[in-house]
């Protein structure tokens, strides 16, 4: 119901915050691995891969800790103290999450570690596995068992025990490309923070995504207190339920358009390495075609069928109050999506072309300048309106600074022109 929404979307980002930690660790780990199998240094990849065990296994230790110390003020920070309810609930749910926490980092991290080993099917395996054990096991903890909040964390805690232990096997047994040895763990300062400077991209996203998320559900829960309907005890967790399963609904739109654009990567920095700058530049094409795609067919769903898609999370038993603001909600704060997954696409394009800080500044600004400051500003003219409001405005801004890179990029790769093939494809072509 709404109360569980609520508890759920003050605890999120929190996970995010783990994830963090995990993607510096791992995507740093993976991009290091790579360069130092290419260059012949195995005993370095493997060197990396034992001290990102070690970092993953420390931080998220210490992260639970701080966790379980602070709850209550974390939980405040983001959104908590709603109202009483949403506020028992959250803590009863985050206590379990907080206790899988070193479980899910160290998932997280090995994933993309396992996936430079050269094993990639291995590692959506173990993500699969972890995720459909987590669908399974949630009616079962929830419904049958009735041990509700508890009962979702828990799923959810198992399912991150079920991928960390794959990886632990993993890592264990099926090792091909790197060689892990005792020596491999001893932490190594100048080797750590290479591999940790090549993920901080990673990191530096999910941060920005979780100090805007602070900012959007602080000022909703603020000027929800305003509303006539929302400032009543009982009604003041539903504008942030229905953020949060607005939110989810983005997610899922937004990994669409992420596995778009990162399934690009390696063919752009082939062709672009090749001199077949035409072809990276046709790919382009295709690819914010397809992002705009992805993005109205998620924008078709949402104005569409709002309110079927609120029902999904348990919206169906609530207040009219709860479905009239989820159709609200959805409407507009996701009716820039079009804009919202080809901005995304072109961020990750520009990193493909090894312009990684021109791609970190521009998503920095979306949900950090854009993500944060719009959410505060446009509520003192327009009340919690202004805070849906802020969701499009903030894709508009953000894309007109994307159309620049945009049409700068489409320069570079040839102004209209394809670029010209190597001598030897010319004269088989002559031939």
């Amino acid at each position: 119901g709404s109360v569980g929404n609520a508890a759920n979307s003050v605890v999120f980002p929190l996970t995010v915050i783990a994830l963090a930690a995990a993607t510096m660790i791992g995507d740093g780990c993976c991009a290091f691995v790579s360069i130092a199998l290419g260059g012949g240094r195995k005993e370095d990849a493997g060197k990396s891969v034992g001290n990102s065990i070690v970092l993953a296994v420390g931080s998220s230790l210490v992260l639970t800790a701080v966790y379980l110390i602070f709850m209550e003020p974390i939980l405040t920070l983001f959104g908590g103290r709603v109202n009483a309810e949403t506020f028992g609930f959250a803590k009863e749910y985050f206590f379990w999450i907080a206790l899988g926490i070193p479980f899910y980092i160290f998932g997280q991290a090995m994933n993309p570690i396992i996936r430079s080993d050269g094993s990639p099917k291995f590692a959506m395996t173990a993500t699969l596995v972890g995720a459909v054990a987590n669908i399974i096991l949630d009616p079962i903890f929830i419904y049958v068992f009735k041990w509700g909040m508890m009962g979702a964390a828990v799923a959810t805690v198992i399912g991150q025990i079920l991928t960390a232990a794959l990886s632990v096997w993993y890592l264990c047994r099926k090792m091909k490309a790197v060689k892990i040895e005792k020596n491999s763990f001893k932490l190594d300062g100048k080797l750590i923070r290479k591999f940790l400077s090549l993920g901080m991209t990673s990191f530096l996203a999910q941060v920005s995504l979780v100090i805007s998320m602070a900012a959007v559900q602080n000022t909703c829960m603020k000027y929800g207190a305003l509303d006539p309907v929302f400032g009543q005890e009982e009604y003041a967790q539903i504008p942030l339920a229905v953020l949060g399963i607005v939110m989810k609904f983005f997610q899922i739109a937004i990994s669409v358009s992420i596995g778009l654009a990162a399934g690009c990567i390696p063919v752009v920095g082939y062709n672009v390495g090749a001199n077949r700058k035409d072809r990276a530049k046709k790919l382009f094409s295709y690819l914010l075609i397809s992002e705009a795609i992805v993005g109205g067919v998620a924008l078709l769903i949402v104005e569409c069928f709002p309110l079927q898609i609120a029902n999904l999370f348990g919206a169906s038993g609530e207040s009219e109050y709860y479905a009239a603001f989820a159709v609200k909600c959805f409407r507009i704060y996701l009716c820039m999506m079009i804009l919202a997954t080809v901005n995304k696409g072109t961020f990750i394009y520009l990193q493909a072309l090894g312009k990684a800080a021109v791609s970190t500044v521009i998503s920095l600004a979306r949900e950090i300048i854009f993500g944060v400051f719009l959410p505060i500003l446009m509520p003192k003219f327009m009340g919690l309106d202004g805070l849906l409001w802020s969701f499009p405005v903030a894709d508009i801004l953000t894309f007109v600074i994307a159309i620049f890179f945009i049409c700068q990029t489409y320069k570079e790769l040839g102004a209209g022109s394809p670029n010209t093939p190597p001598e030897k494809e010319r004269t088989e072509a002559a031939s």
